[in-house]
């Protein structure tokens, strides 16, 4: 590993009155760059390739767990909604109660930036962690220089949804057991990468395990997504966005349809899009060199 992608040890950063976990990428001289991981997902599913890469490319690459997943604090004490109240929520418009909200989780990763002593850092988000990248740029513009937002969505609750039975899958339980455990998610990834590019089963598999050990708290997964379902709708307030904004979604993505993206990128004024034919609701190992360079250009 060259000197530019050297990644730290795992740290802890006190912030909005939690402690979040992250690690770094490359030099703290080089302009910083904020990975946010989505729902469910941990730090460590920023590939270590993929975050070398964008420091070899000049950055300063900072990826951390959100609340209520990993090494970070959970919320507890906090109820969160149920399956049927979050569906009620999501086809009817059913009243829903939440312990914290995406702005919230976006308070989070500003004051990550002031522990670090950031006063601007690019922003890069998948999915959930798009829609906090987009938080983060509507409450502290004066914060981010650019803002990528990956296969995510505006929280307009006309947009189309998953299929149903894809949210079911979605918020099945989770086993206990390693095993099991690694199974039943593998099974999930394989349904959101779809056909067209490689699934490297093995690798996954070995994320999923060192996930598992690092920490296995799906009370936090149902917390993180009534954040997402009960978040009002941004629309309006991008259209004021006056930074770089890139949007990235895939035709085949099964969780968050390709119209979600579109949305993103009509409501903030001169925001590049760009649709990856056959990507579903991953990212494909094939697209990094090229969602990299994206990256890049829009940073530069």
């Amino acid at each position: 590993m060259s000197q530019t992608s050297i990644l730290t040890a795992e740290q802890f950063a006190n912030t909005n009155g939690l402690e979040l976990c992250f690690q770094s990428f490359g030099k703290a001289s080089n302009p910083p760059l904020i990975l946010i991981m989505g729902l469910a997902t941990q730090m460590i599913h920023w590939d270590d390739v993929f975050c070398q890469t964008l420091a070899e490319r000049g950055f300063w690459v900072i990826r951390f767990d959100n609340r209520d997943i990993g090494k970070s604090t959970k919320i507890k004490g906090q109820k969160a909604a149920s399956v049927t109240q979050i569906i009620a929520h999501q086809w009817f418009n059913r009243p829903l109660n939440v312990p914290y909200l995406l702005n919230d989780m976006a308070d989070d990763t500003i004051g990550l930036l002031d522990y670090l002593d950031i006063s601007q850092a690019h922003v890069v988000g998948v999915s959930m962690g798009g829609m906090i990248a987009q938080c983060m740029a509507l409450k502290s513009p004066e914060r981010i220089r650019s803002i990528t937002s990956i296969m995510s969505t505006t929280g307009n609750r006309k947009l189309p949804k998953p299929k149903p039975w894809v949210t079911l899958k979605i918020l099945q339980p989770v086993p206990t057991e390693l095993d099991r455990y690694v199974e039943h998610v593998l099974r999930m990834w394989k349904m959101l990468h779809g056909q067209t590019y490689t699934f490297d089963q093995a690798h996954v598999a070995e994320t999923l395990v060192k996930a598992h050990q690092r920490c296995f708290y799906p009370a936090g997964v149902k917390r993180q997504t009534s954040a997402i379902i009960a978040s009002p709708d941004r629309t309006a307030e991008l259209q004021s966005l006056k930074l770089p904004t890139l949007v990235l979604h895939g035709d085949k993505d099964p969780l968050v349809p390709l119209a979600c993206g579109l949305a993103t990128a009509d409501a903030v004024p001169h925001s590049k899009f760009k649709v990856y034919e056959g990507m579903g609701h991953t990212l494909p190992r094939e697209l990094w060199t090229d969602m990299i360079e994206e990256i890049c250009n829009i940073a530069s």
